[in-house]
């Protein structure tokens, strides 16, 4: 690689001797060097960006670093033997044995990096887990790929379910892709030609051939995602900033792995079926520039200073104000967190649960027609408030479990309910689609206001969870109970024992002391034919919470409904599980495949987080150079984890994770109610309470 590079930077210079102007120098380079061809455009074509992507060789060191990396962070995932073959009623879609995985990767020739990392992320992306994903910031979502035409699954006055093109298809694409849309209006065939906004609404015949939900789950195989296999509704969300629009699988990608879609389609009021081929177009969505394939390398694919853990108090010019206290640093997941950004003070007080996606939160605006108007005072970025017009159901729209602040998003979610109740709500929805999680104890909060104090909310409105508790593991916590304030005197590591405390036979919490060895008893399993280990209950020390929760429930539980789209994850799952089972919420998904029992929530887990996170305990502890310690990442890559993994309540001898969460109701999307939040929170209030 540094050969060709030096090859085309000796070309180059001659060319831009000889040229006449700088234009024409570009334009040589452009010829000779396929990233310089996508340097500085804003919208290119998926086959340039591979181009580019495809021009570096496979590093055999790199390689080897990736693999190493990713094998020895998953001795912390706690699902991976699980995950070799889930129980039902998932076997069918998670069925992944990563290790042999990374041992036929090791193994395997590539023509390209960029094709090894494609194998890299498909494997990890079939196990349908938000939480452990491998993303390379090399790569994944430099630039995004769009069509302008998001797939809806819209059901008839007869009943019948057919895949369509989104009635609000144009306004969305005229809005957010204003620079581009004459492409895709000049790609449309004859008459068609200028149309594309004929399009909306159009049935779905066929995709590229196939029926259209055979390709959009073929696409779903791919992309990975954490929402039960038979909903596929692109969707709505709650964001810190207004309502967002989801564009979906099939007409955003993370990767530019397609060129154009085929699609055989019956338009509103056509009477026959025309097929179209659109173009995908490739927007740039990474922050660095470059200008030739050496910059794109060392712009985009280093390590950089987030990617790595660090040594919590080896650097205290970064804390000359008070030299005890840990180093925050925001670590390289944050880019892919699907949560709004959280400071670094409460990332590091507040335990997190929130999935991890190849495409950072994007910031397609839902159209305004269809937009929510009239919020209830005390709202706050991701949550907002409404009545309805019948004055008694209340709506909390809540697009996650993070905020910029904790502590303001702890108090508008009391603050909201509280005003509902005031202005005569006297039922509750609560949406939470697309909702990738957040804070731990936010979800508790949530839950605990809704109920009121009881047994399922006080002293912990969660679950209980595990921890796996490898040998390394096992090495952390020894060397930290051995000088407690010598090693992490601030308290600031996973595996100090005094974040944590254990359920007690009276029901209530006890707390570990700062010599405890909290992985003791070893918990040991056999698992899919595998020996396992891992640590004795613990629970979540939430309570008391930063302010006082109210006497009494806000609502009755079984007046609530919990609606999303199936894309609810990680604290969402914990709040909409607990809800359900404890305390009789209803549920329902938003247009899910007719005849395909819905998942109301995704990935469960109990506390997620990264690798860089886990090396920083490794360093802090000093075992960076122990044989099991994983090596520093040196691309500029991502792999996150299920820390602890919550017990299930029906099965409290089970992970939570591998239990069923079926849907109350599958509502039936229609054309006049589809991704506008206040008509389907009408149909829901007028139909299930």
């Amino acid at each position: 690689m540094l050969s060709f590079v030096s090859f085309v930077s000796f070309v180059l210079a001659g060319i831009l001797a000889a040229s006449a102007s700088a234009s024409e120098g570009e334009l040589a380079l452009r010829a000779i060097d396929p990233c310089a061809a996508i340097a500085g455009q804003k919208w290119v074509s998926p086959r340039d960006v591979r181009a580019c992507f495809t021009s570096f060789k496979v590093d055999p060191d790199i390689k080897a670093n990736i693999i190493e990396v990713v094998n020895k962070t998953l001795a912390f995932h706690t699902s991976v033997n699980y995950q070799k073959l889930a129980p039902e009623p998932f076997t069918a879609d998670v069925h992944e044995d990563l290790l042999f995985d990374l041992a036929r990767i090791s193994h395997q020739s590539y023509p390209s990096d960029f094709d090894l990392h494609i194998d890299m992320s498909r494997t990890l992306k079939r196990l349908n887990d938000g939480h452990c994903v491998y993303i390379n910031d090399c790569y994944d979502s430099v630039f995004l790929t769009f069509l302008p035409v998001p797939l809806v699954l819209l059901t008839d006055a007869r009943g019948a379910q057919d895949v369509h093109i989104a009635p609000e298809a144009f306004t969305v694409a005229s809005a957010e892709f204003a620079d581009e849309l004459d492409v895709w209006q000049n790609a449309l065939p004859g008459s068609l030609k200028g149309k594309l906004s004929s399009l909306s609404g159009a049935k779905v015949l066929l995709i590229n051939g196939a029926d259209p939900f055979v390709a959009v789950n073929a696409n779903a195989l791919i992309t990975g995602s954490f929402q039960g296999f038979g909903t596929r509704q692109n969707s709505y969300n709650r964001a810190s900033t207004g309502w967002n629009y989801i564009m979906g699988n099939f007409a955003q990608m993370s990767l530019p792995l397609a060129d154009s879609a085929t699609l055989t389609i019956q338009r509103i009021n056509a009477t026959r079926p025309e097929t179209i081929t659109l173009p995908y177009r490739s927007r740039k969505n990474a922050a660095t520039s470059w200008t030739d394939s050496a910059s794109f390398r060392a712009n985009n694919c280093v390590a950089t200073a987030s990617t790595n853990g660090v040594d919590a108090y080896a650097d205290t010019a970064k804390r000359a104000d008070n030299p005890s206290a840990p180093a925050l640093i925001s670590p390289a997941a944050a880019k892919f967190e699907q949560q709004p950004p959280i400071s670094l003070v409460d990332r590091r007080r507040h335990a997190l649960n929130v999935i991890l996606d190849s495409t950072p939160l994007q910031d397609v605006v839902l159209p305004p027609v269809l937009t929510p108007q009239g919020e209830v005072p005390g709202g706050n970025g991701v949550a907002q408030f409404f009545l309805l017009d019948d004055g008694k159901t209340g709506v909390l729209a809540l697009g996650s479990f993070s905020a910029n602040s904790f502590d303001g998003l702890e108090r508008a979610m009391l603050t909201g309910l509280v005003n509902l109740k005031a202005a005569g709500a006297s039922q509750l929805i609560v949406d939470v689609s697309n909702n990738g999680g957040g804070f731990i104890c936010l979800a508790h909060w949530l839950h605990r206001i809704i109920a009121g104090p009881k047994k399922t909310t006080v002293p912990q409105a969660g679950l209980d969870t595990t921890t796996r508790a490898g040998p390394l593991a096992q090495l952390i916590v020894k060397t930290i109970i051995a000088d407690p304030t010598g090693v992490d005197p601030a308290d600031f590591l996973l595996y100090n024992p005094l974040n944590w405390a254990f359920p007690n036979k009276t029901g209530g919490l006890t707390f570990f002391g700062p010599t405890d060895d909290w992985l003791e008893p070893l918990q040991r399993k056999v698992i899919n034919g595998r020996q396992d280990a891992f640590a004795p209950r613990m629970a979540d020390i939430c309570q008391p919470f930063d302010m006082e929760p109210p006497a009494e429930q806000l609502f009755d539980p079984k007046k609530t409904v919990i609606v999303s789209n199936g894309r609810c994850a990680s604290s969402c799952s914990l709040f909409s599980i607990t809800m359900a089972k404890e305390e009789g919420a209803k549920t329902v998904v938003l247009g899910g495949k007719k005849g395909v029992q819905q998942q109301y929530c995704g990935t469960v887990g109990g506390q997620s987080t990264d690798f860089s996170t886990i090396d920083t305990e490794v360093k802090t502890t000093h075992l960076k150079n122990n044989t099991l310690a994983p090596p520093d990442f040196k691309t500029n890559s991502v792999q996150g984890i299920t820390w602890r993994l919550g017990f299930g309540i029906q099965d409290p001898s089970q992970p939570e994770e591998w239990q069923d969460h079926p849907a109350d109701v599958n509502l039936a999307l229609t054309a006049d109610i589809v991704n506008n939040p206040k008509a389907i929170w009408t149909t829901i209030a007028n139909t299930l309470l």
